[in-house]
């Protein structure tokens, strides 16, 4: 796994380093200290995860990950930072972050969401997944599955927005894996969407009735 670090503390990148083992195939491939310079590092060395602080100065993460889709680049990018208000949460899993961990997590979490990165499965950490979770509470009428998306594919959509990985939605739903790839590609490409996180969040939005009108 070629991983690019950005954050604006130096000290924090070095720490990483430490934390990230070469013996376990992870290659540190580029650093940045601000978001403008992280689009071009990853456009330059094609990282497959980018590990991204929120709050930096000359771009914050959040405009880095839009940015970052916005070009088309393929790496997976997990927001590694202190803050874990609503919004910082909500933006960046909007904007395409594809997991949102916290920097005083066991290093070793840190070190598998790397390795695990390109599995499909969202990456977490477990006081984010509380605050999803009480988004999505005391539901209202629910908005459903949107017009364009079939009844199988909502009901892999589901199953992504719980967090299984394509292998355990195959097994639940009786599918073949390509099966189950498939209709997760339709789901972005009908719904607009980049990744499976923000596919999540829009199940958990329609399902909850927290759906605004002329969303999709």
């Amino acid at each position: 796994m070629r991983v690019v670090i950005v954050d604006d503390e130096p000290l924090v990148r070095a720490g990483l380093r430490l934390v990230l083992d070469p013996a376990r195939g992870i290659e540190i491939v580029g650093e940045a200290g601000d978001g403008v310079t992280a689009l071009r590092v990853v456009r330059e060395v094609d990282p497959d995860v980018v590990l991204m602080d929120v709050r930096m100065p000359g771009g914050d993460g959040i405009e880095a990950v839009g940015r970052i889709r916005a070009a088309g680049l393929r790496c997976r990018v997990i927001m590694l930072t202190a803050f874990d208000t609503d919004g910082f949460v909500l933006g960046a899993l909007r904007a395409g972050a594809d997991g949102f961990l916290l920097k005083a997590e066991d290093p070793e979490l840190i070190e598998q969401a790397v390795l695990g990165a390109d599995d499909g499965a969202a990456v977490m950490s477990a006081g984010v997944l509380r605050r999803l979770v009480a988004l999505a509470a005391e539901p209202v009428a629910p908005a459903g599955a949107p017009a364009e998306v079939t009844e199988r594919e909502w009901e892999v959509a589901r199953l992504v927005a719980r967090g299984c990985s394509n292998a355990e939605i195959s097994s639940s739903l009786h599918l073949s894996l390509a099966t189950v790839k498939t209709h997760v590609g339709s789901l972005f490409a009908k719904l607009g969407l980049d990744n499976r996180v923000q596919l999540a969040i829009l199940v958990l939005e329609r399902e909850s009735g927290r759906v605004s009108p002329g969303s999709r």
